[in-house]
């Protein structure tokens, strides 16, 4: 019988000190799992500044159940949104996933954006076109303006006396693919302009899915592109002997991860379903209209790894803010069109000629600011008043 007062240790194995002597037992394997649950909780929940927004998630639900308000309910949800958007973008990080390669990246790539997908999801299924086309708007433009400048200044300011250089290839692949986007979108908007006395809703709706469906197809072009048959340009991994020095140990495992993200997804989606659902009262209640709501706020929160990422990461977010903005463009803006057409809703290309206007004006500004392949904190002050005015 052990001892009152003998010590117990417990070390990865179970040992108990009984009168000098050492007797060894296996720890619970549930042990381990609490363990590495914490860690993951540690890691996941608690490894971000924006942890504090997390409280906004369930006081989101609760005025949602009790009624409070439907502004209380979008404010508190747009909140909840910031720090669940970029934990998504930390756990599809290629670095936070053990072993998957190329196939890390295209996880990257599709998943970067959920929150936009799924807010453009829960905006069709609510037949709210106009919510749908400026969030989505709004998320270009703030990749492209805001997300970009932050980026360029803050490195600049870092590297006062250097002049930051980045990958021009890359560069230009992205912005061909923004020209691309832009093309699609202005083509239903001359349409609608060239027969202004005839009804050309429903040719503009046939146009618009049809170079949605191309885009599609470029998109999935620009995957394979990206990951398979030039992947050097982009920077992903090679099957190149590393020194075992230089090679990070994953953050958490594949499967945790997977487990995390369906349980952010989830979050994201009622939250999502809130924010669309109250944007109208919102707007009315803050005396502000609905489209700056639409292209301002929601960009922001949607698009929280990125801002954080421009300030953290000033050096390499180049590629985070010019892809993002061209999967938005390419895969997220034409496959709701596609959704859209499958559920019977009348989603188009047409997104207005001052929209389309601003966006074009956009894409030519970031494209004549990256043509030299370098960058600096004057720069990144441009980029600040070129958000604001447009």
């Amino acid at each position: 019988m052990v001892g009152l007062h003998e010590p117990l240790v417990l070390i990865g194995d179970l040992e108990i000190n009984e009168g000098g002597e050492t007797v060894e037992a296996s720890v619970p394997v549930r042990l381990g799992l609490v363990r590495e649950l914490w860690r993951n909780l540690v890691k996941v929940v608690f490894g971000t500044k924006l942890a504090v927004l997390f409280s906004a998630i369930p006081l989101a639900m609760a005025a949602d159940f009790y009624s409070f308000g439907r502004t209380w309910i979008f404010g508190l949800s747009l909140l909840g949104l910031a720090p669940l958007a970029e934990r998504v973008s930390f756990l599809t990080e290629f670095k936070c996933v053990e072993k998957l390669d190329a196939v890390g990246g295209l996880v990257n790539a599709t998943c970067g954006n959920a929150t936009e997908l799924i807010i453009a999801m829960f905006a069709l299924h609510q037949n709210k076109v106009n919510v749908l086309k400026f969030s989505l708007l709004g998320s270009i433009l703030s990749n492209l303006l805001l997300v970009l400048g932050t980026s360029f200044l803050f490195g600049g300011l870092s590297n006062l006396n250097k002049q930051q250089t980045f990958n021009l290839k890359v560069a230009n692949v992205s912005c061909v693919l923004l020209l691309l986007g832009l093309l699609c979108q202005m083509l239903p908007l001359m349409l609608t302009f060239a027969s202004p006395k005839i009804s050309t809703n429903i040719y503009v709706l046939q146009l618009s899915r049809t170079c949605s469906l191309l885009m599609l197809i470029a998109y999935i072009a620009y995957v394979f592109f990206q990951l398979k048959t030039h992947h050097q340009f982009f920077g992903l991994p090679q099957d190149e002997d590393e020194d075992e020095e230089e090679v990070e140990r994953a953050v958490i495992g594949i499967w945790s991860s997977i487990a995390w993200l369906v349980g952010m997804t989830i979050l994201i989606s009622i939250l999502s379903q809130y924010i669309v659902a109250t944007i109208e009262d919102a707007s009315k209640s803050w005396g502000v209209s609905m489209s700056f709501v639409s292209i301002i706020l929601l960009p922001i929160m949607g698009n929280a790894a990125e801002h954080a990422g421009s300030i953290i990461f000033a050096d390499i977010t180049l590629g985070i803010a010019l892809g993002s903005a061209a999967q938005i463009s390419l895969f997220v803006v034409p496959l709701s069109v596609i959704v859209g057409w499958c559920m019977g809703i009348k989603m188009d290309l047409d997104f207005g000629i001052i929209e389309t206007t601003s966006l074009a004006f956009a894409i030519i500004l970031t494209i004549f600011t990256l043509q030299d392949g370098s960058s600096h904190y004057i720069k990144g002050m441009i980029f600040q008043p070129r958000s604001r005015l447009i």
